[in-house]
Protein backbone atom coordinates (compact mmCIF):
# COMPACT_ATOMS: atom_id res chain seq x y z
CA UNK A 1 0.00 0.00 0.00
CA UNK A 2 2.98 2.29 0.78
CA UNK A 3 6.62 1.68 0.17
CA UNK A 4 9.74 4.27 0.99
CA UNK A 5 12.62 3.48 -0.69
CA UNK A 6 15.89 5.02 0.52
CA UNK A 7 13.83 8.12 1.18
CA UNK A 8 16.09 11.36 1.82
CA UNK A 9 14.37 14.92 2.68
CA UNK A 10 16.44 17.72 3.09
CA UNK A 11 14.40 21.66 2.59
CA UNK A 12 15.81 24.01 0.99
CA UNK A 13 18.37 25.98 3.64
CA UNK A 14 18.75 22.85 5.57
CA UNK A 15 22.21 20.69 5.97
CA UNK A 16 20.78 17.87 8.03
CA UNK A 17 18.36 15.62 6.53
CA UNK A 18 14.81 15.72 8.20
CA UNK A 19 14.46 12.18 6.53
CA UNK A 20 17.18 10.25 5.75
CA UNK A 21 17.65 6.89 4.03
CA UNK A 22 13.82 5.86 4.86
CA UNK A 23 12.65 2.12 3.25
CA UNK A 24 9.83 1.39 4.80
CA UNK A 25 6.62 -1.09 3.82
CA UNK A 26 2.89 -0.78 5.13
CA UNK A 27 0.62 -3.25 3.57
CA UNK A 28 -3.01 -2.81 2.74
CA UNK A 29 -5.11 -3.10 6.19
CA UNK A 30 -2.89 -2.14 8.18
CA UNK A 31 -2.95 0.12 11.73
CA UNK A 32 0.34 1.82 11.70
CA UNK A 33 1.68 4.31 14.43
CA UNK A 34 4.42 6.62 13.55
CA UNK A 35 6.28 7.74 17.27
CA UNK A 36 9.30 9.83 17.94
CA UNK A 37 10.68 12.91 19.78
CA UNK A 38 9.83 16.16 18.01
CA UNK A 39 11.65 16.92 14.88
CA UNK A 40 12.15 13.38 14.25
CA UNK A 41 10.41 13.72 11.05
CA UNK A 42 7.49 12.36 11.83
CA UNK A 43 5.03 15.20 9.94
CA UNK A 44 7.43 15.20 6.95
CA UNK A 45 6.97 11.64 6.37
CA UNK A 46 3.24 11.42 6.29
CA UNK A 47 3.38 14.83 3.76
CA UNK A 48 5.57 12.86 1.47
CA UNK A 49 2.68 10.21 1.67
CA UNK A 50 -0.23 12.19 0.71
CA UNK A 51 2.76 14.71 -2.24
CA UNK A 52 2.72 17.61 0.06
CA UNK A 53 6.34 17.30 -0.16
CA UNK A 54 8.89 15.74 -2.64
CA UNK A 55 11.71 13.48 -1.83
CA UNK A 56 15.35 15.31 -2.06
CA UNK A 57 16.40 11.36 -3.67
CA UNK A 58 14.52 7.84 -3.33
CA UNK A 59 11.00 6.99 -4.17
CA UNK A 60 7.82 7.05 -2.24
CA UNK A 61 5.43 4.61 -3.51
CA UNK A 62 1.29 4.95 -2.69
CA UNK A 63 -1.16 2.27 -4.04
CA UNK A 64 1.26 1.30 -6.87
CA UNK A 65 1.60 4.71 -7.90
CA UNK A 66 5.28 6.55 -7.52
CA UNK A 67 4.18 9.81 -6.19
CA UNK A 68 6.76 12.13 -7.27
CA UNK A 69 6.21 11.27 -11.09
CA UNK A 70 2.58 12.59 -10.67
CA UNK A 71 2.32 15.97 -12.98
CA UNK A 72 1.26 18.95 -10.93
CA UNK A 73 -2.48 18.30 -12.51
CA UNK A 74 -2.93 14.54 -11.11
CA UNK A 75 -2.16 15.06 -7.85
CA UNK A 76 -5.61 16.43 -6.79
CA UNK A 77 -7.42 13.05 -8.28
CA UNK A 78 -4.30 11.13 -6.34
CA UNK A 79 -5.37 12.70 -2.86
CA UNK A 80 -9.31 11.91 -3.51
CA UNK A 81 -8.13 7.75 -3.05
CA UNK A 82 -6.68 9.49 0.52
CA UNK A 83 -7.80 10.59 3.59
CA UNK A 84 -6.15 13.00 5.85
CA UNK A 85 -7.22 14.72 9.20
CA UNK A 86 -4.80 16.98 11.06
CA UNK A 87 -3.83 18.26 14.62
CA UNK A 88 -5.66 21.54 13.84
CA UNK A 89 -9.12 20.15 12.19
CA UNK A 90 -8.96 22.50 8.89
CA UNK A 91 -12.54 22.94 8.83
CA UNK A 92 -14.37 26.03 7.24
CA UNK A 93 -15.55 28.00 10.59
CA UNK A 94 -18.54 29.78 8.68
CA UNK A 95 -20.07 26.42 7.29
CA UNK A 96 -22.18 24.05 8.57
CA UNK A 97 -20.61 20.63 9.49
CA UNK A 98 -22.84 19.07 6.71
CA UNK A 99 -20.96 21.12 4.22
CA UNK A 100 -17.93 21.15 5.51
CA UNK A 101 -17.79 17.07 4.91
CA UNK A 102 -19.98 17.60 1.58
CA UNK A 103 -17.01 19.55 0.20
CA UNK A 104 -14.67 16.57 0.24
CA UNK A 105 -17.16 15.25 -2.36
CA UNK A 106 -17.96 19.00 -4.30
CA UNK A 107 -14.31 19.16 -5.30
CA UNK A 108 -14.57 15.84 -6.85
CA UNK A 109 -17.98 16.90 -8.98
CA UNK A 110 -19.84 14.47 -7.23
CA UNK A 111 -23.40 14.57 -8.05
CA UNK A 112 -25.75 15.66 -5.71
CA UNK A 113 -27.92 12.80 -5.05
CA UNK A 114 -24.37 11.22 -4.02
CA UNK A 115 -23.47 14.00 -1.56
CA UNK A 116 -27.09 13.38 0.26
CA UNK A 117 -26.26 9.80 0.91
CA UNK A 118 -22.89 9.62 1.78
CA UNK A 119 -22.14 12.64 3.62
CA UNK A 120 -25.16 11.46 6.09
CA UNK A 121 -23.56 8.28 6.27
CA UNK A 122 -20.20 9.64 7.33
CA UNK A 123 -21.59 11.88 10.24
CA UNK A 124 -23.49 8.85 11.49
CA UNK A 125 -19.82 6.94 11.62
CA UNK A 126 -18.99 9.50 13.87
CA UNK A 127 -21.70 10.24 15.71
CA UNK A 128 -22.24 13.71 14.60
CA UNK A 129 -25.15 13.59 12.46
CA UNK A 130 -27.19 15.30 14.90
CA UNK A 131 -25.15 18.13 14.96
CA UNK A 132 -25.38 18.16 10.91
CA UNK A 133 -26.71 21.92 10.91
CA UNK A 134 -24.44 23.51 13.16
CA UNK A 135 -21.19 25.83 12.06
CA UNK A 136 -17.86 23.90 12.77
CA UNK A 137 -17.23 27.24 14.84
CA UNK A 138 -19.64 26.66 17.15
CA UNK A 139 -18.57 23.07 18.00
CA UNK A 140 -15.84 21.53 20.75
CA UNK A 141 -12.38 20.70 19.90
CA UNK A 142 -13.44 16.64 19.42
CA UNK A 143 -16.36 17.58 17.69
CA UNK A 144 -14.76 19.42 15.37
CA UNK A 145 -11.76 16.58 14.98
CA UNK A 146 -14.75 14.25 14.79
CA UNK A 147 -16.22 16.04 11.90
CA UNK A 148 -12.30 16.46 10.57
CA UNK A 149 -12.57 12.66 10.29
CA UNK A 150 -15.89 11.92 8.41
CA UNK A 151 -14.70 14.17 6.01
CA UNK A 152 -11.36 12.29 6.01
CA UNK A 153 -13.73 9.18 5.24
CA UNK A 154 -16.34 10.26 2.89
CA UNK A 155 -15.06 9.38 -0.30
CA UNK A 156 -13.97 5.76 0.86
CA UNK A 157 -10.40 5.84 0.73
CA UNK A 158 -8.40 3.04 0.87
CA UNK A 159 -5.58 5.04 3.52
CA UNK A 160 -6.20 7.32 6.23
CA UNK A 161 -3.38 9.59 7.23
CA UNK A 162 -3.87 11.20 10.69
CA UNK A 163 -0.89 13.69 11.60
CA UNK A 164 -1.03 14.50 15.66
CA UNK A 165 -4.83 13.82 15.42
CA UNK A 166 -5.23 14.14 19.32
CA UNK A 167 -2.73 16.65 19.74
CA UNK A 168 -5.43 19.27 20.55
CA UNK A 169 -7.51 16.61 22.39
CA UNK A 170 -8.65 16.31 26.54
CA UNK A 171 -7.85 12.60 27.34
CA UNK A 172 -11.86 11.98 26.79
CA UNK A 173 -11.89 13.50 23.32
CA UNK A 174 -8.47 11.87 22.53
CA UNK A 175 -9.52 8.72 22.73
CA UNK A 176 -12.88 8.92 21.08
CA UNK A 177 -10.91 10.13 18.33
CA UNK A 178 -8.94 7.00 18.19
CA UNK A 179 -11.57 4.63 18.58
CA UNK A 180 -13.02 5.88 14.94
CA UNK A 181 -9.54 5.60 13.46
CA UNK A 182 -9.55 1.63 14.90
CA UNK A 183 -13.29 1.48 13.44
CA UNK A 184 -12.64 2.10 9.99
CA UNK A 185 -9.78 0.52 9.91
CA UNK A 186 -11.50 -2.59 11.14
CA UNK A 187 -12.99 -1.75 8.29
CA UNK A 188 -10.29 -2.59 5.83
CA UNK A 189 -8.92 1.02 5.41
CA UNK A 190 -4.90 1.60 6.04
CA UNK A 191 -4.35 3.88 8.55
CA UNK A 192 -0.99 6.14 9.76
CA UNK A 193 -0.97 8.25 12.57
CA UNK A 194 1.84 10.32 13.57
CA UNK A 195 1.63 10.67 17.39
CA UNK A 196 2.94 11.27 20.81
CA UNK A 197 0.11 9.99 22.71
CA UNK A 198 2.26 7.45 24.72
CA UNK A 199 -0.27 5.77 26.40
CA UNK A 200 -2.64 5.26 23.30
CA UNK A 201 0.10 4.23 21.94
CA UNK A 202 1.16 1.53 24.58
CA UNK A 203 -3.14 0.35 25.32
CA UNK A 204 -3.30 -0.53 21.51
CA UNK A 205 -0.14 -2.60 20.58
CA UNK A 206 -0.28 -1.82 17.05
CA UNK A 207 2.41 -1.66 14.95
CA UNK A 208 4.82 1.30 15.83
CA UNK A 209 7.67 2.88 13.56
CA UNK A 210 9.77 5.05 15.69
CA UNK A 211 11.75 7.90 13.91
CA UNK A 212 14.73 9.37 15.59
CA UNK A 213 16.78 12.34 14.07
CA UNK A 214 15.31 11.05 10.84
CA UNK A 215 15.84 7.62 10.66
CA UNK A 216 14.00 4.33 11.30
CA UNK A 217 15.45 3.06 14.51
CA UNK A 218 12.69 0.81 15.78
CA UNK A 219 9.93 -1.27 13.94
CA UNK A 220 8.10 -3.31 15.99
CA UNK A 221 4.54 -5.44 15.78
CA UNK A 222 2.46 -5.08 19.03
CA UNK A 223 5.03 -2.14 19.48
CA UNK A 224 4.92 0.42 22.24
CA UNK A 225 5.49 4.03 22.36
CA UNK A 226 9.38 4.02 23.82
CA UNK A 227 9.92 7.70 25.06
CA UNK A 228 9.88 8.89 28.25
Amino acid sequence: MVRFVNVTKIYPGQTKPSLQGINLEIDRGEFVFIVGPSGAGKSTLTRLIYREELPTSGQVWVGGINVAKLKRSQVPYFRRTLGVVFQDFKLLPDRTVFENVAFALEVTDASRREILRRVPAALELVGMRDKANQRAQELSGGEQQRVAVARAIVRNPSLVIADEPTGNLDPENAWQIMRLLLNINQMGTTVIVATHAREMVDALRKRVVALENGTIVRDEERGVYGYA
